[in-house]
């Protein structure tokens, strides 16, 4: 009996496959349940006590033996059927590669810009409390953004929600640092509203915060022109109109000349010349003194954009839904 294993170990030693047929039917001879090694486990039985342990041994050597090689030729000729599959003549160009999303390239511009001024990324959660969407932003109890209808609450609970506004992250930055505080804050935002070309649930924002001794509005305008330029180019002129916004006094909403049209007046700017992009403002002297710093020593000016609307102007989409759906035909474009 031991011959004849030993035999079988070196037919398995030198044994060779040219096609997966002839794999599987060395596997069928020496593996299944009728071939030769199981047919040795039935013989065992009959080998005289003074030499199982050496026929045992040699016969458990045969089985991994005859495993390890069926598997060593299986992957083999698979890999031999991939390369067959190959035309190694293809030039590696043009190659299909993945580009950045068209709402990270403006964000990224947008940085770029800011980052170049001074200012530094601050990050936040997007589920947050009252006290940091609207409390220390000198929001009213009774002011409309608190309502159901445009803030997204956690379980009903009043205090919690999703972020209507990256300002919550500003509000972080000044509980934990005291001034000069120059920060820009980019992320997600969530208000409940109907989805159409022009609105959506989920949007990207990205607010500027500058606090200082002397900061004056003529600094927020300065800042403002000079990112404008950057981002839309240097015939690009700003008006800044009266608004309102809770958290800053006075408050202004920032317009850009029309670049399709050249401020004469087309369809996308409503023949008006002018294209809304931001809202901005001198901080509150509340929202600073609730935030733990001394509005008599320290003034700043806060800003924030949509990064939805800065690319549909920037590149003349008319659609905001369009950045959601992942139609790889849009995508590619950019």
């Amino acid at each position: 009996m031991l011959e004849k294993i030993n035999a079988l170990l070196a037919e398995t030693e030198h044994f060779f496959a040219k096609t997966k047929d002839e794999l599987e039917e060395f596997r069928i001879k020496m593996l299944s349940k009728k071939g030769e090694i199981s047919n040795l486990f039935v013989e065992f039985k009959n080998v005289p006590n003074e030499l199982k342990k050496e026929v045992g041994q040699t016969l458990n050597v045969l089985k991994n033996k005859a495993q390890e090689k069926i598997e060593h030729l299986r992957i083999a000729l698979e890999n031999d059927e991939v390369q067959a599959d190959l035309d190694l003549s293809l030039t590696s160009y043009p190659s299909n590669l993945g580009t950045r999303h068209p709402l990270s390239h403006m964000r990224n511009e947008i940085i770029e810009v800011f980052t170049r001024l001074g200012f530094v990324i601050s990050e936040g959660p997007e589920i947050e409390d009252d006290w940091h969407v609207f409390s220390a932003l000198n929001f009213p109890a009774e002011h409309p953004a608190r309502d159901m209808q445009d803030t997204f609450f956690i379980e009903k609970n009043p205090d919690i929600m999703l972020r209507t506004h990256t300002s919550s992250v500003q509000v972080r930055v000044m509980d934990n640092q005291k001034p000069p505080i120059r920060t820009i804050s980019p992320g997600r935002v969530f208000r409940n509203e109907a989805i159409s070309a022009r609105a959506h649930c989920i949007f990207h924002q990205i607010e500027g915060l500058y606090i200082d001794k002397d900061v004056s509005f003529a600094d927020l305008k300065q800042t403002l022109l000079y990112f404008a330029k950057e981002i839309f180019g240097a015939e690009t002129k700003i008006r800044l109109r009266p608004s309102y916004f809770p958290f800053t006094e006075p408050s202004a909403e920032m317009d850009i000349s029309c670049s399709l049209c050249g401020g004469k007046g087309c369809n996308v700017c409503k023949h008006t010349g002018w294209l809304e992009i931001l809202g901005c403002g001198m901080v509150d002297p509340n929202v600073l003194e609730s935030n733990g710093i001394d509005s008599k020593v320290y003034t700043g000016f806060a800003f924030g954009m949509g990064i939805e609307r800065m690319t549909m102007l920037k590149y003349g989409i008319k659609d905001l839904r369009r950045f959601f759906e992942n139609d790889v035909r849009f995508l590619k474009q950019f």
